[in-house]
């Protein structure tokens, strides 16, 4: 099985603080994960506009938001404590903050890893953060591909300039650029079909959320849709990287069958990976930070799932 592991770092709900950050940093490093994760989130709204799209969650938003740490500022203090593991985003909200301001920020964590990042960004969903943020509905799809080839302008050579529908560049010198050439790989988060396509399109890889996916066979048909767009566009659907979150604690009992991918005790687990790498799951990461899981308890079932593994 070739199949990256890797966990969230702690911050958000209960756990987060700079100390976990480090602790759960480190400890994924010393046992030999190959990445950490941050998500986006702005607020924890109190009558919100939407309802949380998870299927399992009843439409209510997980009570953990009301604690959340900046996803890059989360990134560069575990760039800082860690040398090796990979640092990803998954995944930010793109469209809230203008391009110019994301890529120089995403180009400086890059500088400052060593060229450890995976920037997963997504065009965002939530009407009340749409509107704290004074960004603009309408720019959701073709603003946000525009956006990343704006991004990749950013990150490319000197002099940069960019002319769009809705961003507009002036020639100008703009760095850092990224350690990596080119900069970043981008993946691209989202949950319906147009998402899956344009990730396909134009995108380095795609971002999921596995615990919110019922079958196996939807797994296969998700990336199958990814990668046939990849393919249509001329491009090598076998390059591009389907990276999966698990959004769930580890079960510490065996859960009964039929059930959801990605889910039960260590040994169904340990089973699920392989499957999920079978179907073209190439990254899984697991986030219990919903479930305000301790952090100790977090990096010992990671531990345990790696040896069953």
């Amino acid at each position: 099985m070739n199949l990256k592991i890797g966990i969230a770092l702690p911050q958000i709900g209960r756990w987060a603080s700079p100390e976990a950050i480090i602790r759960v940093a480190q400890g994924a490093e010393g046992m030999g994960l190959s990445s950490l994760w941050v998500l986006d989130r702005l607020l924890l709204p109190t009558n919100p506009m939407d309802l949380w799209p998870a299927v399992t969650s009843g439409g209510a938003w997980p009570d953990a938001y009301g604690v959340t740490f900046d996803p890059i500022e989360t990134l560069t203090l575990a760039a800082a404590k860690t040398e090796r593991i990979r640092l990803g985003t998954g995944i930010v909200d793109a469209l809230y903050m203008p391009p110019i301001l994301l890529g120089r920020r995403l180009a400086t964590l890059d500088v400052m890893s060593g060229g450890r990042l995976v920037a997963g960004l997504s065009q965002g969903w939530s009407k009340d953060e749409f509107k704290a943020t004074g960004a603009s509905l309408s720019r959701r799809g073709r603003g946000f591909e525009e956006y990343l080839r704006v991004l990749r302008a950013i990150w490319g050579p000197d002099p940069v300039e960019f002319s769009g529908m809705f961003y507009t560049i002036p020639e100008s010198r703009i760095g850092p650029k990224p350690t990596q050439s080119g900069g970043p790989p981008i993946l691209s988060g989202g949950n319906s079909p147009a998402a899956f396509a344009r990730a396909g399109r134009i995108a380095d890889g795609l971002v999921i959320g596995g615990a919110s996916i019922p079958s196996w066979e939807k797994f296969r048909e998700i990336i199958d849709s990814f990668r046939s767009s990849a393919a249509t566009n001329g491009r090598d659907p076998g390059a591009l990287e389907v990276v999966s979150s698990v959004n769930r604690a580890i079960s510490d009992r065996k859960l009964p069958e039929p059930r959801q991918p990605l889910s039960g005790d260590i040994e169904q687990m340990a089973e699920d990976l392989s499957v999920a790498s079978s179907v073209g799951v190439n990254h899984v990461f697991f986030n219990m930070n919903f479930a305000q899981v301790p952090i100790e308890t977090q990096l010992a079932f990671v531990e345990k799932l790696l040896d069953a593994v």
